[in-house]
């Protein structure tokens, strides 16, 4: 990042818009620690990153989306529906109302495939729907989020109309069990954002899908006159998002406990304020998976440490909306200055 002038001085104007957001947020962090010094420990250092890694695995899906000029409104809609689908199937055969009664032992491998299944063709819809069609991502999404509430609604007042519950023991350990070495001891959670966190980066850099997505992004002309297939590309990566969606939305059902048709949501702006907080830009083909990783943590520390110092749930919205505008019109500064 070049921060001097011509002359070899520090523009402390362009140091500012670029990384001015940092500096907010920097600030607002010293201020936590100042009013709870208590905050620094290795407990919640450890809860901090146990409630980034179900954050990270959608902001993921949703980062490519981001990298070609697209959105994905849905994306909380869509865990959520995962998370009922998982909850209903993998209750304890001990369950008291089962929402299927003869259902036994529902494996968990089973369940996530069935789930990841329903995001991935939820999401080639959304990717047909914008590129075949021509829909604008923010129109698209916007029609399947409520759509997918409508169906998950539907689903959930079938299973009973209450949360559901009483999960097989495996299914509880799959999400909230960790390893443990001494005293030392890594929730399963953190293994699976790592491993997600994995495969995406080499999707995203060392696969002919992963140029593609950044070409698209960063001129859809220029990209088709090169031979690539955008239309192919978008609904791919619509439905690679909706793999992750789904399996976010399994872990967090397992992790909280219960699943509800109303889990999920607003996710999708926690998703979007951390990818653009990590640098992914909004005016496309720009973008890295360490900078999202980066985003989905800084942010989940200002979530956890408002709550920590005990500020008012309202003033944390209020707060999360001015980052996340923020976030955007330092995008946007960024981008008219490199135009």
């Amino acid at each position: 990042m070049a921060i001097r002038g011509k002359d070899g001085k520090i523009d402390f104007k362009k140091l500012f818009i670029e990384s001015g957001l940092y500096l907010v947020l920097f600030i607002m962090l010293v201020l936590i620690v100042a009013k709870e010094p208590s905050f620094l420990s290795i407990r919640n250092f450890k809860n901090i990153l146990t409630q980034s890694s179900v954050r990270l695995i959608i902001a993921l899906g949703i980062a490519g989306l981001i990298v070609t000029t697209g959105t994905d409104l849905s994306a909380g809609r869509q865990v959520g529906f995962a998370a009922v689908i998982s909850a209903s199937l993998l209750q304890a055969a001990t369950t008291a109302h089962k929402v299927y009664p003869t259902l036994q032992n529902f494996p968990i491998i089973g369940a996530i495939l069935i789930v990841m299944f329903v995001g991935m063709i939820i999401g080639a819809v959304n990717g047909i729907v914008v590129a075949k069609l021509n829909v604008h991502p923010f129109i698209a999404t916007l029609g399947s989020m409520t759509a997918v509430y409508g169906i998950n609604s539907l689903y959930y007042d079938y299973a009973g109309g209450s949360p559901i519950s009483g999960f097989d023991p495996k299914y509880t350990s799959f999400a909230q069990g960790f390893f443990k070495i001494g005293d030392f001891t890594l929730p399963y959670l953190i293994i699976y954002s790592i491993i997600a966190t994995i495969i995406m980066w080499i999707l995203w850099n060392k696969t002919k899908f992963g140029k593609n997505v950044f070409a698209v992004g960063g001129n859809i002309e220029a990209a088709k006159v090169s031979g690539v297939n955008v239309d192919w590309t978008l609904i791919k990566l619509y439905a690679l998002s909706g793999i992750f969606y789904a399996f976010g939305g399994f872990l967090e059902a397992g992790r909280i406990g219960s699943a509800t048709n109303n889990l999920g949501f607003m996710y999708e702006m926690d998703a979007i304020a951390a990818c653009v907080i990590g640098g992914v830009s909004f005016y496309g083909g720009v973008g890295k998976i360490s900078g999202v990783v980066t985003g989905v943590i800084i942010l989940t520390v200002i979530n956890y440490g408002l709550t920590y110092v005990g500020v008012n749930p309202y003033w944390q919205y209020i707060i999360k909306g001015v980052i996340i505008v923020g976030a955007v019109a330092f995008d946007a500064i960024k981008y008219a200055k490199k135009k």
